[in-house]
């Protein structure tokens, strides 16, 4: 069966064109169901069973997996077992008769628009650093990028004239989103100011285009772009678990209080079904229950 996997991730690869992360995420949950199957004497694919399949989520519950992290398994098995059957090495598909984990109904953290003003106002940007990181955090709230799409930013994806931006999503899905006049601006200082000077002592650049770099001059990472949000956060004195992804959180809710389309919002934020933007329709409510009992009269 790990002969199955490998060509599988394969498959996910070179035809679905899936990321290196991805392909580590698929990786990792299939190989703990193909551990599963090992230790449960399991060793031809025909023999995974519906019941199995329930008993290797249980073990997951009982390990204290969140729901959401056993939505994501579920996914991960379901699209490898589907493979496995359409390409006719296995009879029938047993997971058509389990139905997958229920997602709590947790609402993603948000930050309010004067918090993020906060934030927004602590890079110093007379620093060649400070500027950089107003610049991030800029597009950051104002486009709801993903982090691996801000990283991945190439100064060739930059149409400021049209006041839009190229931007890759998951899958390497192309998708063009609104920047603003006030993410412009200081990206187009960054790229004045501060970029030239990011090339460590050598004083040379190495960043093959992309847009944000670190000290060395190269791309910045995931871990260096929670680090600057951290920063300014704890400047900003604000306690709440916040990370980079709070910032497309917050875009999306800031634009559906402002009574944005869901659709437009679907389009900006990159999702294929809309269903994944309705949750920030919740979000929306809540605010709603709260401007009536701050301002109704009788609220």
């Amino acid at each position: 069966m790990k002969d199955f996997l490998n060509e599988y991730l394969t498959t996910l690869k070179f035809e679905k064109n899936l990321s290196e992360n991805s392909i580590a995420s698929y990786r990792i949950d299939l190989s703990a169901f193909l551990r599963f199957l090992e230790g449960a004497g399991v060793s031809d694919a025909n023999e995974i069973t519906p019941l199995l399949i329930l008993d290797f989520f249980k073990i997951l519950k009982d390990l204290g997996l969140s729901s959401s992290s056993a939505a994501r398994y579920f996914s991960s098995l379901k699209g490898f077992l589907t493979y496995l059957f359409r390409s006719r090495y296995i009879e029938k598909n047993p997971i058509e008769k389990v139905s997958s984990p229920k997602l709590s109904k947790k609402l993603p953290q948000v930050l309010s628009i004067q918090e993020v003003e906060a934030i927004l106002s602590k890079p110093d940007i007379e620093n060649k650093f400070g500027l950089r990181d107003k610049a991030i955090l800029e597009t950051l709230y104002a486009c709801g990028l993903r982090v691996s799409e801000l990283i991945g930013l190439k100064t060739n994806n930059l149409y400021f004239e049209e006041e839009i931006i190229r931007v890759f999503g998951k899958g390497s899905k192309e998708r063009f989103v609104p920047i603003g006049g006030s993410a412009m601006k200081w990206v187009t200082e960054y790229l004045k100011n501060s970029r030239p000077l990011l090339g460590g002592k050598s004083g040379k650049l190495k960043g093959e285009g992309f847009v944000f770099l670190n000290v060395r001059g190269t791309k910045l990472s995931r871990m260096g772009v929670w680090k600057i949000v951290n920063k300014y956060l704890q400047e900003a004195k604000i306690h709440k678990d916040v990370h980079p992804h709070t910032f497309r959180h917050s875009f999306a809710t800031h634009l559906l209080e402002g009574g944005a389309d869901l659709r437009a919002v679907q389009e900006m934020l990159g999702h294929v079904d809309i269903s994944t933007t309705q949750i920030y329709t919740h979000i929306d409510r809540d605010y709603i229950i709260q401007v009536h009992k701050q301002f109704h009269p009788r609220g």
